[in-house]
């Protein structure tokens, strides 16, 4: 398990399309990929997960991946959320 903290950096935060493309690239890896914010456990995978966590810009969130591919899931994540999400 390998897990770091991020802080989102889209203006209007996780949003449907920022999620989407979140979702999208964690389905690309086998390990389990989440987050926690606010005392809860989020599934990157699920779209409508992301979307309930309701996750706003400054925001911080621990990413957790766990499984074969976990450093590279973790990477593309992080890289992601740096990347503002095509924002």
């Amino acid at each position: 398990m390998v897990s770091q903290k991020v802080t989102i950096k889209n203006p209007s935060g996780l949003h449907l399309r920022p999620a989407g493309i979140l979702c999208n690239e964690a389905v690309k890896y086998k390990a389990s990929t989440t987050f926690t914010f606010g005392g809860n456990v989020t599934n990157i995978k699920s779209v409508l997960s992301v979307l309930g966590s309701c996750i706003k810009f400054g925001d911080e969130l621990e990413l957790i991946c766990s499984g074969e591919d976990e450093e590279e899931a973790l990477a593309a994540l992080v890289a992601c959320i740096d990347n503002r999400l095509g924002e």
